[in-house]
């Protein structure tokens, strides 16, 4: 049996463009805005994904409020960096569709060593917000997982020429930063923030393997004043295998939903692992029926429509 679709009300004309307050990130009429969606895995391995097809059954089926377009930069042959074309034109047609759909999309640099690649990225960046900056619907994630790099002399610098590149053609859209260890250490962000009044901090998890230590670092965030984005996040390990971890699910969702974490899960797939939401042999872009969809699918498809 396939899976019924409906349709709903946009959500960007809904809220407008989104700024930090505070700790929030809220809309147009300063309300918190808590958006609940899903990534694409790796812009070179997964790009048959990449289709407007694909965010539209999302939006309504799904009930997807943000998706997350992750231009694979490096780590393999034939990303961004060796295919600049072909890579941007995948982001593009996500961005394109989630514009047509009314729903908000993170541009996101999925890198894990940005800072050595920083003029690629103030580059592409700066195409990105001359293109797209006039649209509300645009977050741009600039550095997806730092590693275990400073804060204050690597990730903070390399982010201020970026932003500076973005604000040279956009100066309203909300501009998310990783931070560093795999985006875990947003406490480090938050004692040393970016100069920038519309600036928040990307958060990621993986529930089997992240837990309270974690929630409590992002907590000591949340207490020092910055706002917080869940750019990316899974049910299982953070080697996106092993078995979904409902229980510290649950505890997650319960913490994004007390403070008002926008959030996308990973991810649009049909790789051989338990992240991806689709099965292996499947090869349709859109229309998956329940017997199509992971265990991960699953579980992922049921939170997301009753969020």
């Amino acid at each position: 049996m396939t899976l019924a679709a409906h349709t709903f009300a946009g959500v960007v004309s809904d809220h407008g463009h989104l700024r930090t307050a505070g700790n929030r990130i809220v809309g147009d009429d300063g309300q918190p805005v808590a958006l609940s969606g899903m990534s694409f895995f790796w812009s070179q391995w997964e790009g048959e994904f990449y289709t407007p097809e694909t965010v539209a059954w999302l939006v309504q089926d799904w009930h997807i409020t943000l998706t997350r377009a992750a231009l694979g930069v490096h780590d393999g042959a034939l990303g961004y960096q060796q295919q600049p074309a072909a890579e941007k034109a995948k982001v593009k047609r996500v961005i394109d569709a989630a514009i047509a759909n009314d729903i908000y999309v993170l541009i996101d640099w999925h890198d894990h060593h940005a800072e050595d690649h920083v003029d690629d990225a103030v580059a592409f960046f700066s195409e990105m917000a001359r293109t797209y900056g006039k649209h509300p619907h645009v977050i741009y994630e600039i550095y997806n997982e730092p590693l275990n790099v400073s804060w204050s002399d690597t990730i903070k610098p390399y982010a201020e020429k970026v932003i500076a590149a973005i604000r040279a053609h956009d100066p309203d859209n909300l501009i998310i930063v990783g931070t560093r260890n795999w985006s875990q250490r947003v406490d480090e962000a938050a004692a040393a923030p970016i100069a920038d009044p519309n600036v928040a901090y990307t958060l990621h998890f993986y529930a089997g393997t992240h837990k309270a230590n974690l929630r409590a670092i992002a907590q000591k965030a949340l207490d020092a004043g910055v706002a917080l984005m869940v750019t990316e996040w899974g049910t299982m390990d953070s080697t996106g295998d092993g078995k979904i971890d409902r229980t510290s699910v649950a505890e997650w969702m319960a913490f994004m939903k007390a403070n008002h974490l926008s959030h996308a899960s990973w991810a649009v797939s049909n790789k051989a692992e338990t992240a991806s939401i689709v099965k292996p042999h499947v090869t349709k872009v859109s229309g998956w029926t329940e017997d199509e969809l992971t265990p991960n699918g699953r579980v992922l498809r049921t939170l997301l429509r009753s969020d």
